[in-house]
C-alpha cells in the first residue's frame, strides 16, 4: 500500500467514524442559532417548542409529521439540570436523549416512565455531588439532545398539547452558569478541511466511548469498513436495528440489552454514519421500529409518474400508533402538496377501509378520480420518493419478524 492510499483510507475512516459527530453538532448549532422549521432558535437548557405539526418547510432529515417536536439543546457544562415533566393523561409522548456521537442513552415517556407527572436530574459524566432523591439521568457528553415528540391526531388537540409542551421545563441548579457551548474550529482552517478541523475539535470536547478512543487515536490505514446493511422484505428496508450503535450508556428508559446492539465495529461505525445521515435521532426500535421503501413490488424506484396501492390486513400491530409518512428524494424531506398531507396512519380521520376490514392506502401524485380512493390518498411528489413507516412501542410480533408490511404494488396502466 501506497502513503497516498494509506492517507486515503484513513481519511475515509475518519469520515464514517466522525460523521454523526460532525454532522449531529451542526443540527444543535440550528437549533441554538437558527431553529428549524416550525422550531424556533431556543438557547441551551431551554426547550424550543414546534406549535404545528411538520411540514415541507422542515427542513430535517426523515422529520416525522405524526407528532409535535419538543426540542432541547442540553449543556451541563453549567452543572445538573432539573428536568420537569407534566401529567399526560396517557397522551403518548416521548423525550429521547441523544448524546454528542448520536447515542441513544435514555427515554422518558409512554413507554419508559409512564404518562404521570415527573422530576429528574440530568447531570455531566463526572458529577458525584449530591442528587438528593431524584431520578438522576447521567449524560455521557456534556452536550445532548433532548429530541421530545407529543401524539397529536388533530388541529382540536393542539391547545391541550401546548399546554403540556409549556409545563415541560429545564431549571439549571446554577441559574448564573454561563453554557460553554461547542467548541470553536480554526477559522484559519479552509473550507475543503473543516469537517476534519470539526472532527478534531469536538471529539476533544466530547471523547468518544473507551471502546471507540483506539480507533479516534490511530485511525489506521487497515481498509473500509464494510457498511451494514438492513434485512429487505417485500421491498423494505427493515432499518429496526439502525439506531442500535450504543453499547455503553443506559440511563431510564434505555434497554441493555444484546438484542438492541451491533456488536461489531466494522458494521457498527458505518451503520452510525449512514443513520445520521438518514435519519438523525432517530429511535430504538422497542420505542419507535422504522422501515423504507425505495421500490415497488417490480423492484422499480418509486416514482410520481405511476400509481401504487399498499393494503395493509391487518394494520401494524401497536401499543401505540403507526403512520406511513411521504418523503423526497434525495433530500427526505416532507414534499409539498394540494391537501397538506404528509401522513396516513391509524388516526387519520375520514379513512375509508374495505369490506373484510383491510386498510387499502392509494400512493399518486395526482389526486384518484375514484373518492374511495382518494380518502385513503397518500400525496406523492412529481419525482422518485421514499415512503417510512413508523410503528410506535411496535408489538413483540414486527420486531421478531411474524409481521410484516406487504409490498407496494403497482397499479395498471
Amino acid at each position: 500500500m501506497t502513503a497516498l492510499e494509506a492517507d486515503r483510507q484513513t481519511i475515509i475512516q475518519a469520515y464514517l467514524y466522525g460523521f454523526p459527530l460532525v454532522f449531529n453538532l451542526d443540527q444543535v448549532t440550528r437549533y441554538t442559532t437558527t431553529g428549524v422549521g416550525s422550531n424556533p432558535a431556543a438557547p441551551f437548557n431551554a426547550f424550543s417548542h414546534a406549535r404545528t405539526l411538520a411540514g415541507p418547510a422542515d427542513t430535517f432529515v426523515t422529520i416525522n409529521n405524526d407528532t409535535l417536536y419538543s426540542m432541547a439543546q442540553v449543556d451541563l457544562s453549567v452543572g445538573p439540570v432539573e428536568l420537569r415533566v407534566p401529567d399526560t393523561a396517557g397522551r403518548y409522548y416521548v423525550l429521547q436523549f441523544v448524546d454528542a456521537w448520536t447515542n441513544n442513552f435514555a427515554y422518558v415517556g409512554h413507554r419508559a416512565t409512564g404518562t404521570r407527572a415527573g422530576t429528574f436530574l440530568l447531570v455531566p459524566p463526572s458529577w458525584d455531588g449530591d442528587t438528593g432523591d431524584a431520578v438522576v439521568i447521567r449524560f455521557p457528553t456534556t452536550v445532548a439532545s433532548i429530541v421530545g415528540r407529543w401524539a397529536v391526531s388533530g388541529d382540536d388537540e393542539l391547545p391541550a398539547v401546548h399546554a403540556l409542551q409549556d409545563a415541560t421545563t429545564l431549571t439549571p441548579r446554577n441559574p448564573d452558569a454561563v453554557p460553554a457551548g461547542l467548541a470553536l474550529p480554526d477559522p484559519g482552517v479552509p473550507e475543503s478541511a473543516l469537517f476534519l478541523e470539526k472532527l478534531r475539535v469536538w471529539s476533544q470536547q466530547f471523547p468518544p466511548a473507551p471502546r471507540d478512543r483506539p480507533l479516534q487515536a490511530s485511525l489506521a490505514s487497515t481498509g473500509i469498513a464494510v457498511v451494514g446493511d438492513s434485512p429487505e422484505v417485500n421491498g423494505w428496508k427493515l432499518t429496526f436495528h439502525a439506531f442500535d450503535h450504543n453499547l455503553d450508556y443506559f440511563e431510564i428508559g434505555a434497554l441493555d440489552d444484546d438484542r438492541f446492539k451491533i456488536i461489531d465495529p466494522e458494521v457498527r461505525i458505518p451503520e452510525r454514519a449512514a443513520a445520521a445521515l438518514g435519519g438523525l435521532w432517530g429511535n430504538h426500535p422497542y420505542e419507535a421500529a422504522y422501515i423504507v421503501s425505495y421500490v415497488d413490488d417490480h423492484g422499480d424506484q418509486l416514482a410520481g409518474e405511476r400509481t401504487y396501492t399498499l393494503r395493509l390486513d391487518p394494520e401494524p400491530p401497536v401499543s401505540a400508533f403507526w403512520s406511513l409518512t411521504m418523503y423526497s428524494v434525495p433530500d427526505f424531506y416532507l414534499v409539498e402538496n394540494p391537501i397538506e398531507r404528509y401522513s396516513i396512519g391509524d388516526r387519520t380521520p375520514g379513512l375509508v377501509r374495505d369490506e373484510d376490514g383491510a386498510l387499502t392506502i392509494t400512493i399518486s401524485h395526482e389526486r384518484p378520480a375514484d373518492e374511495r380512493a382518494a380518502a385513503n390518498w397518500l400525496p406523492s411528489p412529481a419525482g422518485d420518493f421514499r415512503p417510512v413507516m413508523r410503528m410506535y412501542e411496535p408489538a413483540p410480533a414486527v420486531l421478531e419478524g411474524h409481521y410484516t408490511v406487504p409490498a407496494i404494488t403497482r397499479s395498471a396502466g
